[in-house]
């Protein structure tokens, strides 16, 4: 088994564990702040290696007793707790403070307060291994292969390094006034009565020998550093968003924060910004899942979908590769930095997706309603034809007008859909789904592709590629339509397998056909009665797979579970269609689940009903924060809200629906175009400030499917 079609879910933290993150680097730890690699999948990870596997302080040959643990920003942690009094007396004066800081590398300030009235003398050690592991080998509980460790003190520091496939990972750790063994840093410390003693312990990552451009250093504080900045910059320029209901209020906050400790910065474009899938094994750029989560985060950011965008298109591919699945045209699924991913596939980058070449050009579409700059859009419009002649050429494998997916190896995915778990695609009676397959959601994408490019054609003038693009949306949709559709059933296949044959279980991945308008409309109420059934809807929100299928188990990855990102999508295909008191209800749901996750929803939840249990059963090994969770609510927001910019057409729609007990809403500083203005909303009213000049507001929704009534063109 290799990186890529290892278990496609996160694995399992010591219970209680503080997750810290700054970029692609990220610790996870005890509630001590102590780290110890036989407690799971704890450790500090930099670009996908662990850099720290074991960091145990003991403090006069005992560990601390834990009193409190705070995580005040995304990228650092403060620890608190109490040491034992040299001659081992548990009602200790003695406290100890560890603050942490992640970025490139680890920074921990150790503090003792001394609240006694007389001075003490402490020995001090900090047990310290750094095994090189590659993140994917920690992730899934296995042993990285290869040469062990190596230890020594080098002018002061310790230094553990590893070399594995023609790779060195390494680690240099040092602390002003420690002397350092090849076990880790002792200390010995006089601290004064009613003062302190402190220091800090410095760990910079080695690749093949060389630390990084900025490590952290004594010279300069954690807070002067450039994540800092830009996470400072962040909370300043989102929106500022004021709303009467106070739960809501924190789950939008606490979206905004997370979506900013998730971004993930290109050292060669340092101003581009695009997001991670999620904390803390995604940190890394995954095709599909940043081009959802930027697209259902434009309300608090669209230079999040244009970094996102760029940073994609730099990577797409040029050439037909089998080990890492590349293809002309084709946008990457993920891309990794560890020896075991480059080793896995002979580069970084793994292109076995279906969906994210089609999302990349349907995001470049929603981004020219919005009102980016054509300074922008324009250089990305090649790279979105090149994602064209892939679903042309590569993506539809037999001709038949749909793309399907089927890997070229053993070691590449097997589903190549956002269900990526090797069970995903099921019929109805719970039989597995044979490749090749064509996922309903992914005929979707592309429909949505070809409107997006035939707006962009009109934003340019060119009638002839504006009608081309619009012809191919109509035919696919008329031809999905067709052999999709389950008359006997009311729904739409979740796909077609190997021989043609509709995949007939009943699933969420139809709601996202209802978001991009490829639903006949005369099939949308059949639909949204099977999405809002009880075998479907939980309360909280749409189930993955129907409780009445073969494959359902409500503590599955994703046959059954609830999926906060698919629900939220969900509910804008329901709002889409005209379906407002079923699209509230999926939004109200969510919301009220978030509450009972401290604000924030997680990767995905169990499928149960809410009936069962007083709240939304947590899965295990979920992912938190994680980036389509984390914009969900944004994107409910907008969708109650019925607010959707279309610049191409010179308008601005805001129709709000906002439940009773909501209260008054309001979002200043948010970004159109160049402008910030403030959305202000109660009930079913709304206003707008400070549009930018040539656009007029328009008190009504969007018009609920593709193309306007009075013309063949999209909107």
């Amino acid at each position: 088994m290799t990186a890529w079609n290892a278990d496609t879910e996160a694995g399992a933290s010591e219970s209680g564990s503080v997750t810290v993150v700054e970029g692609s680097s990220f610790c996870i730890s005890s509630e001590t702040g102590d780290i110890s690699s036989d407690a799971g999948a704890n450790g500090a990870f930099f670009q996908d290696t662990r850099i720290i596997s074991r960091w145990i302080l003991r403090i006069n040959g005992s560990l601390r007793e834990p009193l409190v643990a705070q995580r005040p920003q995304p990228f650092g942690a403060t620890f608190v707790g109490r040491a034992k009094w040299p001659d081992g007396r548990f009602d200790s004066p003695l406290v100890v403070r560890q603050v942490r800081h992640i970025g490139p590398g680890l920074q921990d300030d150790i503090i003792l307060e001394n609240y006694s009235a007389e001075p003490v003398d402490c020995d001090i050690e900090l047990l310290i291994d750094a095994d090189q592991a590659d993140l994917f080998d920690v992730k899934g509980g296995r042993t990285t292969q290869g040469a062990e460790a190596t230890r020594e003190v080098v002018d002061g520091s310790l230094v553990i390094e590893a070399a594995r496939h023609g790779q060195r990972r390494g680690t240099s750790i040092r602390a002003a006034g420690a002397k350092a063994g090849t076990d880790g840093l002792r200390f010995r410390a006089t601290v004064p009565a009613r003062g302190k003693w402190a220091t800090s312990v410095i760990v910079v990552p080695l690749v093949n020998g060389q630390a990084p451009a900025d490590p952290f250093t004594e010279e300069r504080l954690p807070r002067h550093r450039e994540g800092v900045r830009r996470h400072r910059a962040w909370e300043e320029n989102v929106p500022q968003v004021t709303v009467a209901d106070s739960n809501l209020q924190q789950v939008l906050n606490r979206s905004q924060s997370d979506l900013g400790s998730l971004r993930i910065f290109d050292e060669h474009h340092p101003g581009r910004e695009a997001v991670a899938a999620g904390a803390p094994w995604f940190m890394a750029l995954f095709g599909r899942d940043s081009l959802l989560s930027s697209y259902m985060s434009l309300l608090v950011s669209p230079k999040l979908a244009a970094g996102t965008l760029q940073t994609l298109a730099g990577l797409q591919g040029t050439k037909v590769d089998p080990d890492s699945e590349e293809e002309p045209g084709r946008i990457p699924h993920e891309v990794r930095l560890g020896v075991t991913a480059g080793l896995s596939l002979g580069g970084a980058a793994y292109y076995g997706t279906a969906d994210a070449t089609p999302l990349f050009v349907g995001l470049l579409g929603e981004l020219s309603r919005w009102g980016l700059s054509r300074e922008i859009i324009h250089p990305l419009l090649p790279h979105a034809d090149r994602a064209l002649d892939w679903i042309e050429k590569y993506g539809d494998r037999d001709g038949d007008g749909f793309v399907e997916y089927q890997r070229p190896n053993d070691h590449g995915l097997v589903n190549q859909g956002w269900k990526d778990s090797w069970d995903g695609i099921n019929f109805a009676d719970g039989t597995i789904a044979e490749a090749p397959i064509a996922l309903c959601e992914v005929q979707a994408y592309v429909y949505s592709a070809y409107i997006g490019r035939s707006l962009l054609a009109r934003w340019d003038g060119d009638g002839d590629l504006e009608q081309h693009w619009a012809d191919k949306a109509a035919a696919l949709k008329t031809a999905f339509n067709e052999k999709f559709w389950l008359p006997d059933k009311g729904y739409f296949a979740v796909a077609l397998d190997k021989d043609k044959r509709p995949v007939d279980a009943c699933t969420s991945n139809m709601g996202h056909c209802l978001w991009t308008g490829i639903v006949d409309e005369d099939k949308a109420p059949s639909v949204v009665e099977n999405l809002m059934s009880p075998q479907m809807f939980t309360g909280w929100g749409i189930r993955t797979l129907g409780s009445d299928m073969g494959a359902y188990n409500p503590v599955s990855y994703h046959n059954g579970s609830v999926w906060p990102h698919d629900s939220a999508l969900v509910a804008t295909g329901l709002m889409r269609y005209g379906f407002v008191e079923e699209a509230r209800r999926v939004a109200s749901g969510l919301i009220d689940a978030a509450e009972h996750f401290d604000g924030r929803l997680p990767e995905l939840f169990c499928g149960f009903d809410r009936g069962e249990f007083a709240g939304p059963v947590p899965y295990p090994t979920a992912c938190s924060p994680q980036a389509w969770a984390a914009a969900a609510p944004v994107q409910l927001m907008r969708v109650l809200l019925r607010f959707d910019p279309v610049y191409t057409h010179g308008v601005v729609h805001l129709a709000p629906i906002l439940p009773d007990d909501m209260g008054d809403f309001q979002a200043a500083n948010v970004l159109i175009d160049t402008s910030r203005i403030t959305i202000r909303a109660h009930g079913t009213g709304g206003s707008i400030d400070g549009l930018p000049p040539g656009l007029k507001l328009l008190s009504q929704p969007r018009p609920p499917l593709a193309y306007a009534p009075n013309a063949h063109q999209p909107v």
